[in-house]
């Protein structure tokens, strides 16, 4: 269990008001979801520039101290991905926090592989040596990114909606081999800065889209210095509804793309 955050815009936009000060902001995830839940092993922000990806984590929960309230303050980007960490396979460490990250590919999970240890061996079969050598820790979820990975290289001209729908299966599979009944958690966010694909496999998982400068719920401001020539849109999706917008439930079973104009287009698994 953990609760992640995606975010896209056409511009630059702060984001500290929806991981911080929002009456469901990540931060306040992390100490009880809404379920009661604490997500407090570990906490990480991608922003990016230029087509690199600019990383601050910690193994600590976001909401001791003033770290994550400190970062999400900075935040000034297009693009973001957030997440606090309920540790289910991997100790919490530096090394077992999201996001993972591989050149400009960022990805964070919220889920469960269950019968990790078995589905492992499987795993590390279809996983390129050199990709295997760079795995640092023991969670799922940075196995399922370097498998990720391979299938990118594997097949560089398909398109990574696709290479994330042939993963999944592929796990799905494997878990299926070990126990039929398993419960599979794979929600995934997975981005270059420009291009975002996720999942929605057995946790929560929710959107909003933004059409237009708005003045912020929380603060009464605008996040954006806004090019008056150009239109402003932006997707969040988040494993909980953030704030008092109509947030929209992404279908469970399903993958889903956030597109070049900022709109979110959801498929079936």
């Amino acid at each position: 269990m953990c609760r992640l955050y995606g975010f896209r815009a056409t511009e630059p936009t702060k984001v500290e008001c929806t991981l911080v000060h929002a009456q469901n902001a990540l931060i306040v995830q992390s100490e009880s979801d809404l379920t009661g839940l604490s997500h407090s092993h570990g906490w990480g922000v991608a922003t990016f520039e230029d087509h690199v990806p600019h990383i601050e984590r910690q193994a600590w929960a976001a909401y001791h101290g003033e770290h994550f309230r400190r970062t999400a303050a900075r935040i000034y980007s297009e693009t973001v991905v957030a997440h606090v960490r309920r540790a289910t396979v991997g100790e919490p460490s530096l090394a077992n926090t999201h996001p993972f990250s591989d050149g400009p590919w960022v990805l964070v999970h919220n889920g469960t592989v269950p019968n990790f240890e078995e589905v492992k061996r499987m795993m590390l079969a279809e996983i390129a040596p050199a990709r295997r050598a760079s795995i640092q820790g023991t969670t799922d979820s940075e196995h399922v990114f370097q498998f990720l990975r391979t299938l990118q290289e594997k097949e560089p001209d398909r398109l990574l909606l696709d290479i994330l729908r042939l993963g999944i299966d592929r796990i799905i599979r494997w878990c299926q081999e070990v126990d039929r009944s398993a419960k599979i958690g794979l929600n995934l966010i997975f981005t270059d800065g420009t291009i975002m694909v996720g999942s929605r496999l057995g946790r929560s998982l929710h959107y909003v889209e933004r059409d237009g400068i708005k003045d912020c719920q929380i603060c009464g401001f605008p996040h954006v210095h806004h090019d008056p020539h150009r239109s402003y849109q932006a997707v969040v999706v988040a494993s909980e509804p953030i704030s008092d917008e109509s947030w929209t439930e992404v279908r469970e079973q399903s993958v889903y793309e956030i597109s070049a104009n900022q709109k979110i287009e959801v498929r079936s698994l």
